[in-house]
């Protein structure tokens, strides 16, 4: 008998958990620069060998050995929230920190990356909506590198990345999925931290 378990009793399951990639859907946002989100968490679905099925707002992609799912809003980035409610509302969940958020950010440098356990929204109107939703700052994060935009920050992030900066999204996309798939395999955000957060891509 496992030390401390009355015998006949049921063993509590894990907390279900979302992994909500941002992005715009439809073909014309294919490869922006606003969906390095969705992109990240489509190399997840396939390591994982797991499908995507269509609900009301969003994408789904359950991995039920993890007790985890991926989500892609339908509902375009400036109403993210909305499908962080529906699904939040779905699984039951209670605790912010049972979500991780995948992100773009043209503050960081092109092929950064930046794990945090809370934070300002940065002028990002998909973490802005989903802030409204959950009233407060304090839920995990990943924010890719896209570049800096210059002076127009809309266009920029709705455009897609040059042959130049191509090699460099790939190899970010690819790490970024990999510090997705640790913390569905629930790796401490500490440890995530240490081994993901960058400054500079690896592929320069």
């Amino acid at each position: 008998m496992i030390p401390g378990r009355q015998e006949g009793s049921v063993p509590v399951a894990r907390p279900w958990r979302l992994v909500l990639g941002l992005g715009n859907p439809g073909v014309d946002y294919n490869s922006t620069r606003h969906n390095v989100g969705f992109d990240a968490l489509d190399l997840c679905a396939s390591r994982f060998q797991v499908d995507w099925k269509t609900d009301k707002h969003v994408m789904l992609a359950e991995v039920p050995d993890f007790r985890c799912t991926l989500v892609k809003p339908l509902t375009y980035m400036n109403r993210s929230g909305v499908a962080l409610r529906q699904t939040w509302l779905h699984y039951g969940l209670e605790e912010t920190t049972s979500i991780f958020v995948v992100t773009d950010d043209f503050h960081l440098p092109l092929g950064g990356m930046r794990i945090r356990a809370q934070g300002s929204t940065g002028g990002h109107n998909g973490l802005a909506s989903i802030e409204d939703v959950l009233g407060c700052q304090d839920y995990p994060r990943l924010r890719i590198g896209v570049g800096n935009p210059g002076n127009n920050s809309v266009n920029f992030v709705l455009d897609t990345f040059s042959k130049a900066e191509e090699p460099i999204i790939e190899e970010t996309l690819m790490t970024a999925s990999w510090a997705v798939e640790d913390w569905v395999k629930e790796v401490p955000l500490e440890d995530l931290q240490a081994r993901y957060n960058r400054r500079k891509p690896q592929a320069e």
